[in-house]
Order: structure tokens, then sequence, then C-alpha cells
């Protein structure tokens, strides 16, 4: 049940000339009402006030200056000419002229969101008519707080005061630091319509966890939580104190989460591994005593990545790692269960100089096989040049390429291809995002290479992986297997953080020329392989094995 407040009594008469008290109840507003309402209010104001988007102020200085009118604000009404208020110290915003006048360009309708400027339970009719006015009437031209990045015109944030001798004790940075990341978010980030959790229900969940944490740490993981709520690969933040939390002893291995188990993959130095007794496919089920499933669960929230399948992958650095140097495993060595004690060690201490890397080869059959992440522009020509007579080629982008992906497509490619369209920001009217097309990529003319190509893919796949799979999936001959990729894909733009931080967004949309979206769910693939805790513990790579068995399926049916 709601409290109320009695605001005002009106004084009436009626017959026999006795005096009676109406009452006219209006409603508290809650803390986290209150501060929710100014945070957007605050952004708003920021990216669409003519005067302060352009820096005449300092904004987070009016946020300071503003906060304890709010505290004392009770209902609506308060709360509203609080704000109206604010927004008259300003002076008038003057009508835009060119804010009217028609557009030739075509907005992405699912992002753009103000209808809580029209919330009469917080807001007074009079106050949503100030702030839609000023919507109608933003500023236009050049801002302060945010630019164009050159030639890919994603948002570049500016202007964002570090504060690095913050004090996590201080009420008052710990909400701008909300505010800010949370509206960078709503106005800048093309992705904010996928969110699991609505964005406007975020900064309503985060508002307790940054006005009252019981610690330094505490704070430092509502951060952290509150980065992972985007539902993006690309946004991470991890400050001092959560990586202590964490913990800076690492696992000796590598593994995949396979059936809520932990399988080795791999290791960082092969010496230590043995030193431990670990070996590739030992199927870990339990870590001090606590299954591996329950492990992912509880920290999920502090796990980033824009699909479960990453999530797994990255989880390989929250689980196993700790701030002991020891730990119980329980774990699975051909068919008997094994429960011994592990080391565990500093980053610097696992590190090995490791292999060298192949960029391309030839398989058995006659195959050729190129490494994406190892691959540069300039090896593109005398890499088609030794495969040419290869009968396939198998494309692995199971990691990082090197921007090749145009170079290869040209031997690929017997015509110019759309492969992507893209959203990118309208400055000019924040929240929203415009469409345009996106480059073409392939060379009209012979095909060169005319074997067939396989992509490979899995959730490493990212970013620019996943941009390059969508570039050479127009090819002539090509198919992808694999797993679901990463699901961020389009630039990054920096966010930079209260107390020096750092963090990122995806900042532009990218999708296919059909529409569909590829953050979160990652790339098409035509024929989806996931590994196997026994093809693991075989040594065996089921999805390179798939793509050779597709080749010379094909083969015997005469279709390459």
């Amino acid at each position: 049940m709601r409290n109320y407040f009695i605001r005002r009594t009106l004084l009436f008469s009626i017959g026999f000339g006795l005096s009676f008290h109406f009452v006219v109840a209006q409603e508290i507003l809650s803390e986290t009402e209150k501060i929710a309402a100014t945070g957007k209010v605050w952004g708003f104001l920021k990216y669409y006030h003519p005067e302060v988007a352009k820096g005449k102020y300092d904004w987070d200085k009016e946020l300071f200056r503003v906060l304890p009118f709010v505290r004392n604000a009770n209902t609506k009404e308060e709360l509203s000419q609080v704000f109206l208020d604010w927004i008259d110290d300003m002076g008038k915003v003057k009508v835009c002229k060119q804010c009217y006048q028609a557009t030739d360009f075509e907005y992405f309708d699912k992002n753009f969101n103000l209808s809580w400027i029209y919330n009469r339970q917080t807001f007074t009719k009079e106050l949503a008519e100030k702030l839609h006015f000023i919507e109608q009437n933003r500023h236009q031209g050049k801002k302060y707080y945010a630019a164009a990045q050159k030639k890919t015109s994603q948002v570049k944030v500016l202007n964002e005061k570090e504060y690095k001798d913050f004090d996590w004790n201080d009420k008052n940075l710990r909400l701008l630091s909300l505010f800010r990341y949370w509206n960078i978010v709503e106005y800048f980030f093309p992705y904010k319509y996928q969110t699991d959790t609505e964005w406007d229900e975020v900064l309503t969940q985060m508002i307790p966890k940054f006005l009252y944490p019981s610690s330094e740490l505490e704070f430092s993981l509502a951060m952290v939580e509150l980065a992972v709520s985007v539902d993006d690969s690309h946004a991470a933040l991890y400050t001092e104190k959560a990586l202590e939390y964490f913990g800076k002893f690492w696992f000796p291995a590598m593994f995949r989460i396979i059936d809520n188990q932990a399988v080795i993959t791999g290791f960082y130095n092969d010496s230590i591994a043995r030193y431990n007794d670990l070996q590739i496919g030992d199927v870990i089920t339990k870590l001090n005593d606590k299954e591996i499933e329950l492990i992912f669960n509880e920290k999920e929230k502090f796990i980033g990545g824009s699909n479960t399948s990453v999530k797994k992958h990255i989880a390989q650095y929250m689980i196993f790692n700790d701030t002991t140097d020891r730990a119980k495993i329980e774990f699975i060595r051909n068919n008997r269960t094994y429960t011994q004690t592990i080391h565990r060690y500093s980053r610097e201490d696992l590190s090995s100089s490791g292999k060298v890397r192949e960029k391309y080869k030839i398989l058995e059959g006659n195959i050729g096989y190129v490494n994406m992440g190892v691959l540069q522009i300039k090896d593109v020509p005398n890499t088609f040049e030794a495969l040419k007579n290869t009968k396939a080629l198998i494309l692995d982008i199971r990691n990082y390429p090197q921007g090749t992906l145009f170079a290869i497509s040209n031997f690929i490619s017997s015509q110019r291809n759309d492969f992507y369209k893209v959203t990118f920001p309208d400055l000019n009217y924040p929240g929203k995002f415009i469409w345009r097309n996106g480059r073409q990529a392939g060379k009209n003319g012979d095909l060169w290479y005319r074997g067939q190509v396989i992509l490979l893919v899995n959730e490493t796949t990212q970013s620019q992986a996943e941009f390059t799979a969508m570039c050479l999936q127009t090819g002539d001959n090509v198919t992808t297997i694999g797993s679901q990729t990463s699901g961020a894909d389009g630039n990054i733009s920096v966010i930079p953080m209260v107390g020096g931080y750092k963090t990122a967004i995806s900042g532009l949309g990218i999708f296919y020329p059909d529409g569909t979206e590829t953050q979160r769910k990652g790339v098409k693939i035509d024929l989806e392989v996931k590994p196997t805790i026994q093809g693991i513990q075989e040594g065996r790579d089921e999805v390179l094995e798939k793509a050779i068995w597709l080749i010379e399926s094909l083969e015997a049916r005469g279709e390459r």
C-alpha cells in the first residue's frame, strides 16, 4: 500500500454554518523514483538542451547542486517544480527551425524511447510539456559531450571528467557514475532494445546498489553488474577491487563448459600442467566441493557477454581463478572420479613462449586451410596462389582476423556484393539511429578460386571476426560451419567512467542486408557443430572434421 502526503486543506462551509476540512491526498514518491527521475532528466538535458549540450554548464556540478532539492521533494508536484526551476535557470529555449525540417534518411525504429517524459505518476503535465518542447527544439550542431567517430560514425564520448582521486564513499560521485553510464547507453547504444532487462528497469534496480553499498568492493561489483546488464560482449568493466575479489591466481588450464562441466582443452604452460597432473579431456565436476554449474550460475551476473555461449567461454576467467593459490578439484578421467589439490599461479608465471602458428597449410586430401587469426593483408595474394589448386578451402575464423576480409573476398567472389547494413546514432536527435547501406565486397569478373569454401566459427568469433564472416559468406561457394558466435558486431565506443576506469559498448548496429540481426544472435550458420567431451578427450577438432566431411561429400556427389 502506498503512503500519502496531505499537501493542502480546503475549507468550505455547508448548511447550518458548519465548517469542514476537505483533504486532497497526494502520493509520496519513493527515493528510488526520485533518483531515477533525476538521472533521466539530467541525461536528457545533457544531450538535448541547447545550452547544456554545447557545454555552457559544468553538468556534473549541476547534478550535485540539484540533488539536495530532489531529496527534499516528496511529491511529483514538488519534484517537478525542482526540475522546472532548474530548467528555467538555463534560460529560454528558442524554436529550432532546423528540427522541424523533413529528413531524407530512414530511422531505425526499435531503439528510441522517450515515453518516460509523459509518466504522470512522476511528472506534472507542465514539466512533461517543457521536456517535450526541448525535445522538439533540441540542440543542433557541434556537441560538447559527444561526437561522431571519423569514417565509422559511432559515438565518441567527450569531455567526461575521470575523477581519478574518486573516494567511493562520495554518494554524489557514485550516482554520477551510474547516471553517466546509463545515459550513454540510453542515447548511443544501438542495441539497447535487446537487453534482457528493460533499460529503464536496470536504472531502477541499480540505484539502491549505488546509493547504499556497504563497502568499496560492493560498489565495485555494482559497477561490474551495470556493465554486464547491456548484454554486450564488448562491455566489460573491472576495478582493482573487483579483480581482487575474482582473484589474480589463475587455474593452469583452459577449458570449455559442456553439459555443465568444465572440460580441459589446453594449457598455458605444459610443464606446469604436468606438475599438477592435469590432462586434456579431464572433466572437472566440482571446485572446492561446489558443482561447476552452481559456480557459473552464482557468477553469471558478473560475466559480460551477448549470449550464454560466449559467457561460458569467458567464464574460464571467473570460475577457477581465485584469491588463493590452491584449490581442490573433483574430476573424471577414464571413467573414474578423482579428487586432488592443484596450484594456481599468477598470469606471468603461466606465460610461455608459445607455438609458431602457420598462416596456411594443405591438409590431407588436397584441402587448403587458412588460420585467419594469423594471416595478414599482405599475405593474401601469395596464400591464394599457393592454394589455388586445392579442391576446397577452409577459412578458420575461430580467432580474431587481421583485416583481410576485403582482400580475400576478391578471390572467392565473382561479383560485388552487399553484405551488411548499419545503424549509427543521430547526434542531433539523441537516441535515434539512422539506417545506412554498408560497403560492398567482392570483385566483378571471373571467379578466381572455384573450389568449395568453408568458414569455421564459434563463440570466440567476435566483432571483426563476425564482420569478416558476414563478408566472406557472400562468396560464390561458401558454407559456414560451427556454433553460435559472440554476437557483438560493430565498432566499439569507449566510455570513461568515474574513477578513471573505462568500459565500452558496440557503437554501431550491424545487420545483414535483409535486416537480420547479428547482435546477441551471432552470424548465420549453415551447419551447426559443437565440440563434445569425447571429441576433446580424443584430441579431435570436430568442427574441422565436419568441414572435411562436407567437402568430401560434395565431391562424391560431383558438386564441388
